[in-house]
């Protein structure tokens, strides 16, 4: 089974739905065949590659928010993201643009397949809400990176020139093309689409019916000649009535 999932680093809900679909996956019987792909996503292309101002600055004057009604919203997505273990520290959250924390997803994936994308993508994620780290910043990047395995030296040459923005570009495009206004976004084998941080008891009936429809039971049970007054060849077994 393939999944898709549309997110952005800059996003409090995307690390929360990672939790939750991480935690319905852990439980799903054919875990080891699925397989989890990290698609690009931003929610503020604009963003300057730094933003001088402090994230309620930024929802206020850039999204217009009002800043009382900020802090209420704020308190509450820490508390949902308390709720699946994570560390939300909004006073410490570094504003940037998310655009080449995608280019070393992108990277991660090209070098170390989506075991060392995913790595990345938690690394990145962590780093922006619960520890304060730079994500536009060149150095940040190349730590994270080479923690996943990468080599650090690589990630600032490709961080130097404009290598994976078309896959970024491709990414955001497909989202478009989908109808996608929103992250998080998880499709399941082309086929079911699931919108936002859902619990995981959401997700995990999503696994169980996109993996019995692309694995449909078949019955081996002898079926009687066409005409024949025999039933089929049921072996002996017990049901709701006995035995």
């Amino acid at each position: 089974m393939k999944i898709d999932i549309w997110s952005d680093i800059a996003c409090p809900w995307c690390y929360i739905g990672k939790r939750r679909f991480e935690s319905a996956l852990a439980g799903f019987p054919h875990r080891d065949e699925v397989e989890v792909r990290w698609r690009s996503y931003q929610l503020d292309p604009s963003l300057p590659e730094h933003f001088d101002g402090t994230e309620v600055e930024y929802l206020s004057e850039r999204k217009g928010i009002d800043p009382a009604q900020l802090a209420g919203m704020l308190e509450q997505v820490t508390a949902q993201a308390a709720g699946e273990g994570l560390h939300y520290d909004y006073d410490s959250l570094v504003v940037a643009n998310s655009f080449s924390a995608h280019r070393l997803i992108h990277l991660a994936r090209a070098e170390g397949g989506n075991k060392a994308a995913d790595a990345v993508k938690e690394a990145l994620l962590s780093a922006h809400f619960e520890k304060g780290r730079d994500i536009g910043a060149a150095d940040t990047l190349a730590e994270i990176g080479a923690g996943a395995g990468l080599d650090p030296e690589r990630i600032r040459a490709v961080l130097a020139t404009d290598e994976f923005a078309d896959a970024v570009k491709a990414d955001i495009a497909q989202a478009q093309s989908l109808g996608i206004s929103g992250v998080p976004f998880f499709v399941l084998d082309n086929k079911y689409g699931i919108s936002g941080a859902q619990p995981a008891e959401l997700f995990t009936s999503a696994l169980e019916q996109a993996w019995q429809e692309a694995h449909p039971l078949v019955n081996l049970t002898p079926v009687p000649a066409s005409g024949s007054a025999d039933g089929p060849a049921d072996g002996p077994a017990c049901g709701p009535d006995g035995c």
